[in-house]
């Protein structure tokens, strides 16, 4: 991948005691990365990008896709998160005969010994949580998929007519098996659109897998995960996110890149128009400012470049495109879209 020169993206200029304290900030977020990631590196073999992308989306306060064959420690990849994480955690194993109800909750008919009356109780569901692993998630029919679309776009849950807030922060993080897989379901685009990130899982090198074995072949015993910062610590680290300087140019790479999905021809494309039936969203373009600003602080910087784009730019593109039979005939994916868009759209 081509590496921009940062120095081509203006960075906000000195301020005296208030930019130090920021500064103090970033290298306090660099170093809460180093933890996690070592924490982590105790369970988890491997893998370095897809923990990357996973504390990307925890402090660009977005939901995470997981895609891969099973066997590739998936769900303990995201168990052993949140428990390094030390945040409250919640796990739903979607199934064909999975209901609505068994993830938001339900409301039971209870009766009070003191008086005898009967009065309707909400069951808070797995939902009511810091984090929910949504294990297998395309294993259930769409009608139960889209029973997380409220909480995952508003953090609330509505049940019997009432609201419930959903305390912060909360998270989905998905894994899902290929399509092509038996007894699997589409995701509904509405519902793709709400994850923030889409990260393809693939299997580990030689000499990875060796290490797995040795750890595993044995007792099967694995460390104790415990936690090194706090939740509060999380909500911290999500408001300094936030602080990261982003160039009206890089805005503007942004906005290119999306709009080269939608209408490639405007954009000289003119060999992607038949292979893309429906682009990237707005949402799309607000994911990979905020994605941006994520990356550039886990890299230790208080400002954005077009390389942090380009770095992150497929895990937030490739579930928002919708493409033709006609790519598919020609056995073209989202991803080769993504990939030429991003190798022919200007970089400023």
């Amino acid at each position: 991948m081509e590496t921009v020169d940062p120095r081509s993206v203006q960075a906000p200029a000195a301020a005296g005691e208030e930019d130090a304290d920021d500064a103090a900030l970033f290298d306090e977020l660099a170093s809460v990365r180093d933890r996690l990631n070592d924490a982590i590196a105790t369970r988890i073999v491997g893998q370095r990008h897809v923990v990357e992308q996973l504390l990307v989306a925890l402090f660009a306060r977005g939901h995470c896709l997981f895609v891969g064959v099973p066997g590739l420690a998936k769900t303990l990849l995201v168990n052993t998160t949140a428990q390094v994480l030390g945040l409250e955690f919640g796990r739903v194993q979607f199934t064909p005969d999975l209901m609505p109800a068994d993830i938001t909750g339900t409301e039971i008919l209870q009766e009070d010994r003191s008086t005898g009356r009967r009065v309707m109780r909400f069951i808070p569901g797995p939902v009511f949580t810091n984090l929910l692993l949504a294990d297998e998630i395309n294993r259930t029919p769409p009608k139960t998929q889209a029973a997380l679309l409220q909480a995952m776009q508003e953090l609330q849950v509505t049940a019997a007519g009432r609201t419930y807030e959903l305390k912060p922060p909360f998270l989905v993080f998905a894994t899902q098996n290929p399509i092509e897989q038996e007894g699997t379901y589409p995701l509904p685009e509405a519902q793709l659109d709400r994850f923030m990130l889409k990260v393809m899982i693939g299997y580990p090198s030689r000499e990875e897998e060796i290490k797995v074995i040795d750890r595993m072949a044995g007792s099967g015993t694995l460390p104790e995960a415990r936690p090194v910062i706090t939740p509060e610590d999380v909500l911290a680290a999500r408001q300094v996110t936030e602080t990261v300087f982003v160039d009206d140019k890089v805005k503007g790479y942004v906005v290119d890149l999306v709009a080269a999905t939608r209408d490639p021809g405007a954009m000289g494309l003119d060999s992607l128009v038949p292979l893309i039936e429906n682009g990237a969203s707005v949402r799309a373009s607000i994911n990979l400012v905020k994605v941006a600003k994520a990356h550039a602080v886990l890299q230790g910087r208080t400002y954005v470049t077009p390389h942090d784009v380009k770095t992150i730019a497929p895990d937030v593109l490739r579930h928002r495109l919708v493409i033709t039979y006609e790519a598919e005939a020609q056995g073209k994916t989202a991803d080769d879209i993504v990939r030429f868009v991003l190798d022919n759209v200007e970089v400023p």
